[in-house]
């Protein structure tokens, strides 16, 4: 078992590291020639203005009183020069959006490696392509194009007075610079003026993701070879900014990056149509370039080309459109050239994913592969369909190592002559070992296709479409919270579909109410959007209610054990009680600007560091021990909640006490006998492994519950989005000052709490049914490489930052589900098992 978990571990690194190369290449082509307009420019000198993070709606718009806020920008686009609006693309963040003002493309995604913090690949741009280039600003801005100082918006947000108060002062710092150097160079009418944006910003003061508030900026310019102010009757345009800005009578037009906007030139037909071929010859040279480097890596009778820009088509568009500039067709040679612009930009990026599909089919190969094999690995061990085949691994024929050894050479010499990256090797070269440990199964295979075919067609359909909805449904879940909302509305039917009802009523009752009352979570909104401190003191007071009915029925026991117990659980209502009042006071406290308590946070680091050890003086009792986990963890919990998912755990705590009991009753319903009641069984480190069986088709489904449990806790109340940008006033209690790792660890153990009772209670699910850990731990990982492959091709190599970090968490997060299993399993084998004695020698608990 530890050579295959130190393998899977392996074998899981390849599978995540290959999103790098198969998405997260850069784009970015070097090595071609340099193009020039052989016309004469009309302006010697530009200047761009960029005002970080301003919105085209806020600065366009008129105040409350009809004035415009930007009086210089304002006479620019009646008297002076053209004016519209810059569709920005995302990730509308400072760094990229620089880059592509300045550079012409947008955001490298290989930027990921670096954390978005940097290009990692060199480019050229306006600054080095100039003779001379003089620039004030963002230090970072400025030398290495890497992140933003927009700082109004953030701390003010866009419709705040500082925030429209701020572009006065930016207008009127314009206008003094425009005056000197227009000054300077004696108005020879020779410079060249743009004035943008490299974002917006959201209502409530965050950028990066497609908002139109955030891809919508404004785009003013103006002086030499800028077209004059352009009077309209009428415009059309899908929104209604123009009627809202009173600009509707002056000529608006809109731009995308990356094209030429001819539309602005104030200069000659023919000039407009050289531009416009050299804008097309230089992108096309990027489509050669790329086209050449693939070409040459890769044998001729495997190489395909863009079928929609052959060499004879382009040779073909450029000759056609020279002739229609010689013909002084103007018009149809800027059309002609954007065409070829467009299919360019179409082969560049077929180019550039090119190898996708190739390394794609190898990575699936591979998780097929290794699934198939865990999957034989408990047909074999753990299960009762191959009861003739040897539990011992046999030494495989001859012919099959042979055959396998000739596939690996014959892919590694198929690289080698392409002069693949050594990345590919591993790709390619993993699933021949992998279907190599496969086929030597062969006989488990056939027994178990043998075993299959004695069930009915219907009844194996049925189980495969159960199973694969199933995982569809938590696959939807990562994306959509309800669909979590869909599954436990789901289990609380299991109850009439087992029989289950006619059997144990009460608790199937109890099962049903949980079920549903959890389903509720996921259809509330995140955490963090609207705190409620109240709700937080109502989940306490509940909690508090639970305890006072255990604590009656403790108090009938007499011994002298059971009045430690006793102290124990008036112990744990008082760090619930505790947390309560740090959380009312703190939060009043706070409201009056007095900051944190000194005491409360004293108080709530104590409640905090108790809640390990607590539970560790409390019986091995099943229900004893996971009651005093609750208690423990609920206190600590308490302390990091701003609202109702305070009621969670508790909700879920309680879900998870009658799922312990009904799959007992599940196991007697099957026929297997069992010595033992629920509420007699005792939590022990040494357990007999020779009480282990074989799995039934019933444990697929415990292992399946138990993942469905887990991603509940974690998007039960939230989602990654929510975890990467959480309130801060989750901690509050602990500390004010801000420190992001302390922080940061404080919220990463708020998500761990509900992962530790779900693990906890299937630990007495495992003692209740006699499930060895090791075919738990096979099963789960077969779920999670299923979803993990899912998410796999639902990796985003465009967006957002926060859109492609989130398909690459969800990757993340279901390939390490096993290993997160596993020490989550540790920790809750050690609160549930372990017991500190406070007085020597551990005395028995009778019951």
């Amino acid at each position: 078992m530890l050579l295959f978990f130190i393998l899977g571990l392996l074998v899981h690194f390849v599978f995540f590291g290959s999103i790098f190369d198969i998405y997260f290449t850069s784009p970015l082509v070097h090595g071609m020639t340099p193009q020039l307009t052989p016309l004469p420019p009309p302006a010697k000198r530009l200047v761009l203005f960029v005002a970080d993070g301003l919105r085209a709606d806020t600065l366009y718009e008129l105040d409350e009183n009809g004035n415009t806020r930007a009086p210089f920008i304002r006479n620019i686009i009646m008297h002076e020069g053209s004016w519209g609006i810059s569709h920005t693309r995302v990730p509308t963040e400072s760094r990229p959006g620089h880059v592509a003002l300045i550079a012409g493309f947008y955001e490298d995604v290989s930027a990921v490696a670096k954390g978005w913090k940097e290009n990692p690949v060199g480019f050229d741009s306006l600054i080095n392509e100039s003779r001379y280039t003089w620039s004030w600003g963002s230090p970072d801005i400025l030398t290495m194009f890497a992140k933003g100082i927009d700082t109004n918006g953030h701390a003010h947000r866009p419709t705040s007075r500082e925030y429209k108060d701020n572009i006065k002062v930016v207008d009127e710092g314009m206008k003094e610079i425009v005056s000197m150097l227009e000054d300077f160079y004696g108005n020879d009418g020779k410079t060249a003026f743009i004035f943008t944006s490299d974002h917006g910003m959201t209502d409530w003061g965050f950028h990066g993701a497609g908002h139109p508030s955030e891809t919508l900026t404004p785009f003013v310019t103006w002086g030499a070879g800028i077209k004059y102010p352009q009077r309209v009757s009428a415009q059309k345009f899908d929104d209604a900014f123009l009627k809202e800005w009173k600009l509707e009578n002056w000529k608006r037009q809109d731009i995308h990056q990356g094209i030429l906007p001819v539309d602005y030139l104030n200069n000659t037909d023919l000039f407009k149509a050289e531009s416009m071929f050299t804008n097309a010859v230089q992108i096309l040279e990027q489509f050669k370039v790329k086209m050449t480097q693939k070409k040459e890596a890769i044998l001729p009778f495997f190489f395909t080309p863009f079928k929609l820009l052959s060499e004879s088509k382009q040779l073909n568009i450029l000759r056609k459109a020279r002739s229609y500039i010689k013909q002084r067709k103007y018009d149809e040679a800027v059309s002609l050239c954007k065409e070829l612009i467009q299919l360019a930009l179409k082969g560049l990026s077929y180019y550039h994913t090119y190898d996708r599909f190739f390394l794609g089919i190898n990575v699936v190969l591979g998780f097929v592969g290794w699934t198939s094999y865990a999957s034989l690995l408990i047909i074999r061990s753990h299960s009762s369909f191959t009861r003739g085949v040897s539990k011992e691994v046999k030494k495989p024929s001859h012919l099959l190592s042979c055959s396998f050894i000739a596939v690996g050479v014959l892919v590694a010499f198929f690289l080698l002559i392409q002069d693949c990256p050594w990345t590919y090797y591993i790709y390619c070269l993993l699933p021949v070992p992998i279907w190599y440990a496969v086929l030597r199964e062969f006989q488990v295979i056939q027994d178990f296709v043998i075993s299959l075919l004695t069930f009915p067609p219907s009844q194996l359909a049925g189980y495969l479409f159960i199973f694969t909805l199933g995982i569809e449904v938590l696959v939807l879940s990562f994306f959509y919270r309800y669909m979590l909302t869909a599954g436990l509305i789901a289990f609380a039917c299991w109850p009439f579909i087992t029989q289950l009802w006619i059997r144990a009523k009460s608790i199937s009752l109890s099962w049903i109410f949980f079920s549903l009352l959890l389903a509720v979570f996921p259809l509330m909104p995140v955490v963090g959007r609207k705190p409620d401190i109240f709700l937080v003191i109502g989940a306490g007071s509940l909690v508090l209610l639970l305890s006072l009915c255990v604590l009656t029925s403790l108090i009938k026991r007499k011994d002298r054990f059971i009045n430690e117990e006793l102290l124990l659980h008036l112990f744990q209502m008082l760090s619930i009680a505790l947390s309560m009042y740090v959380v009312y006071s703190t939060h009043h406290s706070l409201l009056k600007k007095q900051g944190l308590p000194f005491l409360n946070q004293i108080i709530s680091w104590i409640i905090l560091a108790s809640s390990f050890v607590l539970p560790l003086l409390s019986p091995t009792s099943l229900f004893e021990r996971l009651f005093s986990i609750l208690l423990s963890w609920m206190s600590a919990y308490l302390l990091l909640s701003t609202g109702y998912e305070a009621l969670f755990p508790l909700v879920l705590s309680c879900l998870m006490f009658v799922w312990i009991q009904m799959e007992q009753e599940t196991l007697q319903q099957s026929g297997v006998s069992y010595r033992q009641k629920v509420t007699s069984l005792q939590f022990t480190c040494n357990l007999d492994i020779t009480q282990f069986r074989h799995l039934y088709l019933e444990d697929i489904r415990r292992a399946f519950f138990l993942v469905f449990f887990l991603v509940t806790a974690f998007f039960g109340t939230g989602n990654i989005a929510s975890v990467n940008s959480f309130d801060l006033a989750s901690v509050y209690c602990f500390l004010t000052v801000f420190s992001p790792y302390m922080m940061g660890a404080l919220m990463m153990w708020k998500i761990l709490i509900p992962f530790v009772l779900v693990m906890c209670a299937f630990e007495a699910v495992q003692l209740t049914t006699q499930l060895s850990s090791k075919s738990l731990f096979l099963m789960v990982l077969i779920i999670s490489d299923i979803m993990a492959l899912h998410f796999f091709f639902l990796v985003k190599d465009y967006g957002s930052w926060l859109e492609i970090g989130t398909s690459i968490s969800h990757y993340v997060i279901v390939m390490s589900m096993t290993i997160v299993l596993m020490l989550l399993n540790g920790l809750a084998h050690l609160l549930t098992t372990k017991k500190l004695e406070l007085y020597g020698k551990s005395k028995s608990h009778l019951i």
